[in-house]
């Protein structure tokens, strides 16, 4: 059985497929990497299928002296965790594709091919729709509770100044901070501390994403790279 899906807005049809593992990329690039990512970066717009397994991908990490834990990626629908699609678009390869409607994001690779990952999106991510683009991106970064989210928990007031990096942090692991005709769009994608939220609507945020996933996207993502943020649901059609 195969499924294909048609899919407006740049997308014209994903059809989905197995990841295939390559075990040599496994072997020479785990001594000298700390995220989920098989492939060197440079490669990462040529080589899709060095995707890993869930059982790598999600495995326990030490980030820049922090200690991430694996994720528990047999409690999450399949269909959100990473894998590589098959995917014809008219947009380049690096480019992010959000699709608030699956909720998915896709990173566009060479050959028809994207890597999709499951995300959560806030009540932020809802508000926006359009292009921007990566300005800066950060390692374990500070999150700051607006004012407004301080006057609704009164015990947020200690993190006024910044919550340190960490793996209570809601931002996660990793923060994508977006930008459109040289602003600040306040749109991030980043990890996060409910990584259970994925696949549903969030109270907050923007696009997040599981820890280890939003790793793997820092890593292959360049700054400058395109984002493209849709509403539009894929129309789906099986064949059977």
């Amino acid at each position: 059985m195969s499924n294909t899906n048609s899919v407006a807005n740049g997308f014209k049809s994903i059809q989905w497929q197995p990841v295939a593992v390559l075990v040599a990329a496994l072997a020479l690039s785990a001594c000298n990497t700390s995220s989920a990512v098989l492939n060197d970066p440079a490669m990462a717009l040529s080589s899709v299928d060095t995707v890993s397994t869930a059982s790598y991908a999600y495995a326990p990490i030490v980030d820049d002296d922090i200690s991430l834990p694996a994720f528990d990626y047999t409690k999450m629908r399949e269909r959100y965790l990473r894998r590589v699609v098959d995917l014809r678009t008219r947009y380049k390869p690096g480019t992010i594709i959000v699709d608030t409607t699956g909720p998915f994001l896709y990173l566009v690779q060479r050959g028809g091919k994207a890597i999709r990952y499951g995300i959560a999106v806030g009540k932020e991510g809802f508000e926006w729709s359009g292009d921007s683009v990566v300005k800066r991106k950060t390692k374990w970064p500070t999150w700051t509770p607006p004012t407004e989210m301080i006057a609704r928990s009164p015990k947020l007031a200690k993190y006024a100044g910044g919550m340190p990096a960490g793996i209570q942090n809601p931002l996660g692991a990793r923060a994508m901070y977006l930008f459109k005709d040289g602003k600040d769009t306040m749109y991030r994608i980043h990890g996060t501390n409910h990584p259970f939220s994925i696949g549903k609507n969030a109270s907050s945020g923007c696009f997040r994403m599981i820890n280890q996933d939003v790793i793997d996207l820092y890593e292959r993502v360049k700054p400058g790279a395109k984002v493209i943020v849709r509403h539009a649901p894929p129309t789906y059609t099986e064949n059977h």
